[in-house]
């Protein structure tokens, strides 16, 4: 599941693989930006902003936006993609790499100067050069809903997905339909920014420090089994700002009161 940790290494491989070098293939596969060429204009850089993709190539940014299942993946020029042709929509390509993202949810192409239409609205981001935590920290303490809610608001903070949200409450001690005025705002940021900033360095994140299949989650996708630390059978439900937006909301009715 695309959380921020996986964008931002999504932004440092593009960005390793396109930037400094001029764009030579250009194709987005979206009816409204069919036409648009890019071709000949310098990549300056690739970055994430929260679950954002931004690259800045000459005076335009692309913007995309991964969701659930959308993915860039690079490519040398001419070796086979991995994934159907039907399923690409986006190119960007170079002389050294094709770039190709994958069942994109959002795609957009702005002027540069003009991207933050598009991100401005996101709250501090903890893998971000200009983490704020003070900030996001107000934020958080002032959302009068649940918890769980309130971490998945990128309003909020950005970055944090329905994973971090599930285990970042468990590790506190916190059930998630508690009001987010109710905890320690501060602490729990603390200990989120901690989680992405080491898991955003590794292939398979984990929250337990063990690296193995199955080992590496507290309370995330694990109803019905024993929760690691007291044996309590672990809950499921789902939670949301609203309906289309729910949530599988996990957690131990014993660890987190």
């Amino acid at each position: 599941m695309p959380e921020g940790d996986t964008v931002h290494r999504a932004a440092q491989r593009l960005h390793d693989a396109l930037a400094g070098n001029d764009v030579t293939r250009f194709d987005l596969r979206v009816p409204q930006l069919a036409t648009a060429d890019l071709r000949g204009m310098p990549v300056h850089a690739v970055v994430a902003r929260g679950k954002h993709l931004l690259h800045q190539i000459g005076e335009w940014t692309l913007h995309s936006h991964l969701k659930m299942e959308g993915e860039w993946r690079v490519y040398r020029p001419g070796e086979p993609w991995r994934k159907p042709a039907f399923q690409a929509r986006a190119i960007v390509g170079t002389q050294q790499w094709d770039t190709v993202g994958f069942d994109l949810a959002e795609i957009d192409l702005v002027p540069t100067d003009a991207e933050g239409s598009l991100v401005d609205y996101l709250g501090p981001d903890p893998l971000g050069p200009d983490w704020d935590a003070a900030e996001a920290t107000r934020r958080l303490a002032a959302d009068t809903r649940a918890v769980h809610v309130a971490v998945l608001d990128q309003r909020n903070v950005a970055g944090f997905g329905n994973v971090y949200a599930n285990e970042m409450l468990f590790l506190r001690g916190i059930l998630p339909t508690t009001p987010a005025t109710e905890v320690d705002a501060a602490a729990l940021l603390d200990l989120g920014t901690r989680m992405i900033r080491a898991n955003v360095h590794r292939a398979a994140r984990t929250f337990t420090g063990e690296d193995r299949p199955g080992r590496r989650f507290w309370v995330y996708g694990r109803a019905g089994k024993p929760c690691r630390r007291c044996g309590t059978v672990i809950r499921e439900a789902s939670l949301g700002a609203r309906p289309t937006s729910e949530r599988n909301v996990f957690w131990c009715p014993r660890c987190q009161i």
